[in-house]
């Protein structure tokens, strides 16, 4: 139900932990060692088995780096995690504040020239390897096997999860066919190696249980420009899927990943991105050509039958999250810990008998704990939900024909004017993306300001990206696109990401509220010049919690698009639900 941690990150295990480290650093002759959140396949999510950085430091963040040197040991956190690393390492390790202070640049300014740090070729893609290597100078890289491994007696075995098969009429092409697609757009290439887990997954139709709340399998793939696919997966995760397979798709043990690279004929492309450097390694000799993966972008631009499966998916998460909102609404304050919360809500969306599971660990922050903005509650953290407190709830569900993502942020009793206020900042900030219709060829960067301007008319803030991608029963963040200040990739049709703008009050309270939303064409205005031009489909309907809003913070066209919000929420969820949840959504979807 929530997340637990003592397990495998105890953060009083740290010290001796670090200790062991660097005695291996003494018998490798190096200075440091980089350990990242990372594996083999570069998803953002990992096994138990990978979750070397949580082991070393206790810090669960789900992106981060340990920089361990014999004299110090940093662990880099972005602007999500800040909080919550302080809470969770030991004074032994030094949070750094990244990507303001870069690995190379810390690294550089705490070793001497002519020092050598190792790292583990599999957890680091090339483009990063190459970064490095520019920006650390004299300092050496050294590829060494993981030191992390090493000490880490009881390590947990290597996922091997079943793997079972995506229906064509939820994946709305076979898999035979993207294939041969994808293969045709490979150019000079003879071959394209594949190691995200999700691209694998979409590309084959298949989907998997190797790592917890993302339905993915971990292998390998090699496309050939012949139009087949060869698929290092240990077999015993495939029974069954023969038939479902085909003869475009040849099993192979992963063992053999590694020669099957070597014995490629031709150009071979890599995405520079996400293929490990040990992979670049195999290829020494051959013709390399880089470029994106090519399953990103289609795999991004969902299909209709997509569409449709996560339309479907949000309403039945939609009529979920209501029940649970009208239940919490009923509780007095006082009478729930977070990881109450944490359970109810998983609990109502089991109850759709549709669930496959949660999409990632279940937040609910009350008070001070909102504030953690990727917060994971626990035994150690778990609060009473008091009166005068705001209670943040991110959450999602995996169905089979979609994935959710969202966040609302309500009241426990009355809360303060600066809640209130700040609520409504962030709240006109996600209807401005809501209603924006904008020219193709924009990326979230040109975009990103419009959730943020409210904040910053108060001289306020936050530190994380508005929104991400979001698969279709895959992965909840789904490249390429996204909007933030880094988005670079241009917003297509079909694309499905989050719009999540938020304000955090370290030590006090946390506001964030998420919706999803699918990129699709706007129909041309009168007059209109701009020859093509997109906007924004709403997917996620659940009300927004009028009393935390003051209503004279918002121009006209804001209160007439939340209303009208609250009018499609009432008609679409209305019918899925009955008695005091109907009465209860019907109060929450009032006008103004």
């Amino acid at each position: 139900m929530f997340q637990s941690f003592q397990e495998t990150a105890r953060p009083e295990q740290g010290p001796p932990r670090l200790a062991a480290l660097r005695e291996e650093l003494t018998r490798e002759g190096l200075d440091g060692f980089i350990v990242p959140r990372a594996d083999a396949h570069q998803g953002e999510y990992v096994a138990p088995h990978d979750d070397r950085l949580a082991w070393l430091t206790g810090f669960t963040g789900s992106a981060g780096y340990c920089v361990a040197l014999t004299g110090e040991a940093g662990v880099f956190v972005d602007g999500r995690y800040r909080v919550q690393v302080k809470a969770q390492v030991a004074s032994e390790f030094t949070p750094v504040d990244w990507p303001e202070t870069g690995l190379a640049e810390w690294i550089v300014a705490k070793l001497p020239e002519g020092g050598t740090v190792g790292i583990d070729p599999w957890l680091f893609p090339v483009a990063q390897m190459r970064g490095l290597e520019e920006k650390l100078g004299k300092v050496a890289l050294r590829r060494v096997d993981n030191l992390v491994d090493r000490i880490w007696h009881d390590q947990p075995a290597p996922p091997l999860g079943a793997v079972f098969a995506q229906p064509v009429e939820l994946a709305g092409e076979a898999h035979g066919d993207k294939i041969a697609r994808l293969a045709r757009g490979l150019g000079s290439a003879a071959a394209c190696v594949i190691t995200l887990p999700d691209s694998i997954a979409w590309l084959l139709n298949i989907r998997g249980t190797d790592i917890p709340r993302n339905p993915v399998p971990h292998g390998f793939a090699i496309l050939h420009a012949g139009g087949r696919v060869t698929l290092f997966m240990d077999a015993r995760k495939l029974e069954g899927l023969g038939d479902h397979l085909g003869p475009e798709v040849e099993i192979a043990p992963p063992a053999r990943f590694l020669e099957a690279l070597g014995a490629l004929e031709g150009p071979v492309q890599i995405d520079p991105a996400s293929c490990p450097v040990a992979v670049a390694d195999a290829l020494e000799g051959r013709e390399i050509t880089e470029a994106p993966d090519p399953c990103l972008l289609p795999k991004a631009c969902k299909n209709a039958a997509e569409l449709d499966g996560t339309r479907a998916a949000h309403l039945r998460d939609g009529a979920a999250m209501v029940r649970f909102l009208a239940w919490l609404d009923r509780q007095p304050p006082g009478s729930l810990t977070e990881t109450g919360v944490v359970t109810a809500l998983e609990n109502f969306r089991r109850a759709t008998n549709a669930l496959r599971d949660i999409s990632f660990e279940t937040i609910a922050g009350t008070g001070p704990n909102g504030a953690i903005v990727h917060y994971r509650v626990t035994e150690n953290t778990d609060r009473t939900v008091e009166a005068g407190q705001l209670l943040l709830v991110d959450s999602g569900g995996q169905y089979v024909d979609g994935t959710t993502d969202i966040t609302r942020t309500v009241p426990v009793g009355e809360v303060g004017d600066e809640e209130r206020a700040n609520f409504t900042r962030v709240l006109r900030g996600m209807i401005a993306l809501s209603r924006l219709r904008f020219p193709e060829g924009l990326a979230g960067r040109d975009i990103d300001v419009l959730a943020r301007a409210a904040l910053w008319e108060a001289g306020l803030d936050y530190g994380h990206g508005t929104g991400h991608g979001v698969g279709a029963y895959l992965s909840v963040h789904e490249g390429p696109a996204r909007i933030a200040r880094t988005g670079t990739v241009p917003f297509a049709p079909g694309m499905i990401l989050s719009n999540e703008p938020g304000f955090y009050r370290e030590g006090a309270y946390g506001i964030r509220i998420e919706n999803l939303i699918a990129v699709e064409p706007a129909p041309p205005l009168p007059g209109q010049v701009v020859p093509k031009m997109l906007r924004f489909e709403t997917l996620t309907w659940v009300p927004i919690d009028r009393r935390l809003i003051v209503t004279d913070q918002l121009s006209r066209p804001e209160r007439d698009w939340l209303d009208g919000y609250h009018a499609q929420v009432l008609a679409r969820i209305g019918p899925l639900v009955e008695g005091e949840d109907a009465d209860w959504l019907e109060r929450a979807c009032a006008p103004l």
